[in-house]
């Protein structure tokens, strides 16, 4: 993770040069992971203040298993308290949050409803975005989709890149691609932590807001379906994943859900009391529609 290292150091440098001008929400730890305490408006606010400007920033969503996978890391952990907003992507994040901080958050901030929200908000504006990950047959679809509920919307690119490290001429042809576009922001769909490295290694390159938004595109492209919205507000969203690919997932979720819950319980027990927060509004319920294309 040489290459890691040697890039935390130029972000050092070059992060207050970019964005001092910026505002974003402020951060509590989480087992060593600074996690961003915002709400979805929030969160969509900060993002296209960025966007419009073509700041270099990331943009990552931390579900449990990215929690307890960033704090088990520390290479990871370093790379992910860099980044300029690290969302509660799962209620159990939210709550340890709320018990742990007093955030006083009413609601996590879902990735599919952050990227819907984002589209809805790129489309109004006149942002062009960018798609960057997944497959192609993904991709087509994840685009019929957009243009068909945001006819406004300006994809600027599509790109589904091979399941390997690109070699230097095809970063440099990736970077110049997406830079060319005009995309202001850039959704990944890489899978984490893949995603994650790659804003990272990227940033101060690609002239835009890079989100990490994971199976996002499998989501809203169709190909994969959301929990209904019942285990989404219990925090039981990675049992309906689980059920859906219990060969690939059992272990992620065994092992990261009882991690969680360990540190959680550790941090409860040594945490002196804090005065409590105001409650933040509830984002609203996305209309039936925008749950799924």
């Amino acid at each position: 993770m040489a290459w890691m290292h040697s890039t935390l150091r130029k972000l050092e440098v070059c992060t207050m040069v970019t964005d001092t001008e910026l505002r974003w929400p402020e951060k509590k730890e989480l087992f060593g992971v600074r996690v961003s305490v915002t709400t979805c408006d929030e969160a969509v606010e900060a993002i296209l203040q960025a966007a419009r400007r073509h700041v270099s920033t990331v943009v990552s969503l931390h579900p449990v298993h990215g929690v307890v996978t960033a704090s088990g890391d520390p290479a990871l952990r370093e790379a992910t308290n860099t980044f300029e907003l690290v969302v509660p992507d799962g209620q159990p994040v939210r709550w340890a949050l709320n018990l742990l901080h007093r955030a006083g958050l009413r609601d996590r901030v879902a990735g599919a409803h952050l990227m819907w929200c984002l589209c809805r908000r790129a489309a109004e504006e006149g942002v062009p975005i960018y798609l960057y990950g997944s497959s192609a047959a993904v991709l087509e679809s994840l685009q019929t989709n957009l243009r068909a509920r945001f006819p406004r919307l300006s994809i600027a690119g599509a790109q589904s890149p091979p399941f390997r490290r690109l070699t230097p001429q095809e970063d440099q042809a990736t970077v110049s691609r997406i830079n060319a576009s005009g995309a202001g922001i850039v959704f990944l769909g890489l899978g984490y932590p893949k995603q994650d490295y790659f804003a990272l290694e990227h940033r101060h390159r690609v002239r835009a807001v890079m989100v990490c938004v994971g199976a996002v595109f499998d989501f809203h492209s169709g190909h994969k379906k959301r929990a209904p919205v019942w285990m989404q507000r219990c925090g039981l969203e990675w049992l309906y994943r689980l059920i859906q690919e219990p060969r690939r997932l059992w272990r992620r979720y065994l092992v990261t859900n009882t991690l969680f819950l360990a540190k959680l319980a550790l941090a409860l027990l040594s945490a002196p009391w804090r005065p409590k927060s105001a409650p933040r509004p509830a984002a609203p319920d996305p209309p039936s529609g925008m749950r799924q294309p």
